[in-house]
């Protein structure tokens, strides 16, 4: 088993999802659907970047990109019913980035084409395909990947994924965001949150190119964002180291779990899937 690099590069923002984007190059109407219909080994068909990998794993949480020229690639993906989509991609393979020239950062950046993506929608066959914030088809989806087997591959990367009742829950629509406070969008969150409570150096930074960085005090995080209409808010987040200290503050945790955001005259506030408020942060300027 090959031992997987991690890294966390700055990516471009993408634009802000279209709840409703318009689907072109596919065939019949576009149709919204559930995200756990994503769940699946499907082929990439359409993808304008010839090397960006034949086979995308979505599992319950955890993505896969499948037959790059940098081998297969490691990470996570976030979506929601209202059609919002956000992949980012943290690992690779060591066995195949040692011996591939220009794959040495593969496990720092998240494939251009893939990047792109903001959401996703049924072609009206029921086939997903995978948007950009101009509602532009990036790839369509095709179900029945059967990934093959490599030295390095985790015998789990080709099994099929099963649909889970936690993936649905994690899928699950989120409660509104209150009425009472203004809907995040993709620029209002950005720059440097702190918690009113908890250990001094904890804080979370969102960034104009769409990464957020942070700290519980601790240890560094990373990821990606994105936001959408109605203060939609849904994020990835990177490998982290796992150090202990007193009055750690679990901002991971709040980005990953958050479902919406709004501000709340200067504060930021999150809410989780249920319409819990799970953070509220103020900005350091």
């Amino acid at each position: 088993m090959g031992v997987l690099l991690t890294g966390c590069a700055r990516q471009g923002h993408p634009e802000a999802a279209d709840p409703k984007p318009s689907v072109t190059g596919t065939t019949g109407a576009a149709m919204s659907m559930a995200p756990e219909l994503l769940i699946g080994s499907w082929t990439l068909v359409d993808v304008a970047d010839p090397g960006a990998g034949t086979i995308l794993r979505l599992a319950a949480g955890d993505l896969h990109l499948i037959g790059s020229h940098c081998g297969t690639l490691g990470g996570s993906w976030r979506a929601n019913d209202e059609g919002v989509f956000l992949a980012d991609v943290w690992s690779a393979s060591a066995v195949v980035v040692e011996s591939t020239p220009g794959c040495e950062k593969a496990s720092q950046e998240t494939p251009g084409w893939l990047r792109s993506v903001t959401a996703y929608q049924s072609d009206g066959a029921g086939l997903p395909v995978l948007l950009d914030g101009r509602g532009q088809a990036v790839a369509r989806l095709i179900p029945g990947a059967t990934p093959p087997p490599e030295p390095d591959k985790a015998d789990s990367v080709l099994e099929p994924p099963v649909v889970t009742d936690e993936a649905r829950r994690a899928l699950a629509p989120a409660v509104a965001l209150p009425t009472m406070l203004v809907p995040a969008d993709q620029r209002q969150p950005i720059g440097r949150w702190v918690p009113k409570s908890g250990h001094s150096a904890a804080y979370l930074e969102l960034t104009a190119d769409g990464e957020w960085h942070g700290s519980d005090g601790c240890n560094d995080q990373s990821g990606r964002w994105i936001t959408a209409a109605g203060g939609t808010l849904l994020a990835t987040a990177r490998a982290i180291t796992l150090a202990f200290c007193a009055d750690s503050v679990p901002i991971e945790q709040w980005v990953t779990t958050a479902r919406r955001a709004g501000l709340d005259g200067t504060a930021l506030v999150l809410f989780n899937a249920r319409g819990d408020e799970t953070a509220r942060l103020s900005p350091t300027s």
